[in-house]
């Protein structure tokens, strides 16, 4: 079932429901990480989205670095499993969720990054130069990616 969210949305309303998504940590060689200027709420994040109905997380992965990047990843590798309090967030149109975000890093892709209509920028950082505006659910992600880099 494509949409899954937004069919929940339809009998759920803005009440707080429980997240399935999955994001890719990509590096390029200079070990720097691509990141979405997102225009839902004005920050960045990750490539990455909800698990449809009967969709395996890892591609969910793929499908959503290729949607959101026009990236074609060729090989993904478990980060972490991010969940609990510090992934609760509210979307600024009132829709609350708690997330539970599989996280997986690649260094291993193919074609031009080109953006979609969900960002409205997309580029690599380097780990100590991310933006300021990270998104609320990715702060976790980023502390982790810097500590195990550090």
């Amino acid at each position: 079932m494509k949409e899954y969210m937004k069919e929940m949305r339809k009998l759920v309303g803005t009440r707080p429901i429980i997240m399935c998504g999955s994001s890719v940590i990509i590096n390029n060689p200079a070990r720097e990480v691509l990141m979405i200027h997102r225009t839902d709420n004005d920050t960045w994040c990750f490539p990455g989205g909800a698990v449809e109905l009967g969709e395996k997380v890892e591609d969910t992965a793929a499908r959503e670095v290729f949607e959101e990047t026009g990236l074609i990843l060729d090989s993904l590798n478990l980060f972490g499993v991010f969940s609990g309090e510090d992934l609760h967030y509210k979307y600024p149109n009132g829709d609350e969720v708690y997330i539970v975000d599989i996280v997986y890093q690649s260094d291993s892709y193919k074609g031009e990054v080109k953006l979609n209509d969900e960002g409205k920028d997309i580029r690599f950082f380097k780990i100590n130069e991310l933006p300021e505006r990270i998104s609320p659910p990715v702060r976790p992600v980023v502390e982790a990616l810097r500590n195990r880099r550090s």
